[in-house]
């Protein structure tokens, strides 16, 4: 596990978001993840839904199931599998701004907590799947995280994992020059590998039905976030100030480490596919899942 020279935590994070609401929405978007390229003809729009799309294919949504949505950031992973597989779902965002967003751009089958999913206070057995994009590497407790997955999740549930991985057995200039100040600069308490996450995932009672590697389709994401940002810098005066002199103004740092970091393999992106038993001891359906090592 990599973890930052300075401790990170669930206050931070959220601070991280508040305070850097502005330049999120304007070079990320309100979704606020990678893009999934199949063709690379795709625009960034496209690209950012297909990653949705994925998501909720490879948990088997029905329409009329109870879901989750962890670390929903502004609603719109949740609003989008809503409107389009007809699912009820759960958000929780550490980020009151995040949080205000998403309640000025209501769905009714969708309510957005502003709280830490590690004390969510869900009921047990409540849920019937689940998906956390890009928000486990904020959990300072990642075994916890995955064991109130597993808790919240009724027998036979399904949940989907997209996280940020360490390259296994990464080299010491890697960790030190990108992956270690990529944490400290994103507010990452800690990014695990794949290995890790899978061992954690057993641990909280999940069983793995599917992984892949999908690091060289989504790593343009920071190649367009990166031409975004200088664009936003050079032509909005507000921008400027706030990426120049904001609390969290190191994140700029991280947009050059991330694009190294993919284009050396010190980093991964990983969509992992876990099932807890149903009450007879057998799988959920994990929808349409493989496993593929990664490339």
């Amino acid at each position: 596990m990599i973890v930052p020279d300075i401790s990170q935590n669930a206050v931070a994070v959220a601070d991280h978001y508040d305070e850097l609401d502005p330049i999120y929405r304007r070079v990320w978007g309100e979704h606020v993840h990678h893009g999934l390229w199949a063709t690379g003809r795709e625009t960034p729009t496209e690209a950012v839904e297909a990653l949705v799309d994925t998501v909720g294919d490879r948990l088997g949504l029905v329409p009329g199931e109870a879901c989750v949505d962890i670390g929903c950031g502004y609603g719109s992973t949740a609003r989008r599998l809503a409107e389009t597989r007809g699912v009820r779902v759960d958000g929780f965002t550490l980020s009151a701004e995040q949080a205000h967003y998403a309640s000025a751009h209501p769905v009714a089958a969708v309510d957005i907590h502003l709280g830490d999913w590690l004390v969510n206070g869900l009921p047990d057995a409540s849920a019937d799947a689940a998906w956390a994009i890009e928000s486990s590497e904020h959990m300072v407790d990642k075994p916890r995280f995955f064991a109130e997955a597993h808790r919240v999740l009724s027998p036979g549930g399904r949940l989907v994992v997209c996280a940020w991985l360490a390259e296994t057995d990464a080299s010491g200039w890697k960790v030190r020059h990108l992956l270690e100040p990529i944490c400290r600069e994103g507010r990452l308490p800690s990014m695990g590998t794949r290995q890790e996450y899978e061992a954690m995932a057993l641990a909280a009672g999940f069983s793995i039905t599917g992984y892949e590697d999908v690091s060289r389709r989504v790593a343009r994401t920071w190649t367009i976030c990166a031409r975004r940002l200088v664009k936003v810098l050079l032509v909005d005066r507000d921008a400027r100030r706030l990426a120049l002199g904001a609390r969290n103004r190191v994140f700029v740092l991280s947009i050059p480490r991330l694009i190294l970091a993919y284009r050396t393999g010190a980093m991964r992106y990983g969509i992992l596919t876990l099932s807890k038993a149903t009450e007879n001891g057998a799988l959920g359906d994990p929808g349409t899942t493989r496993h593929q090592d990664p490339i």
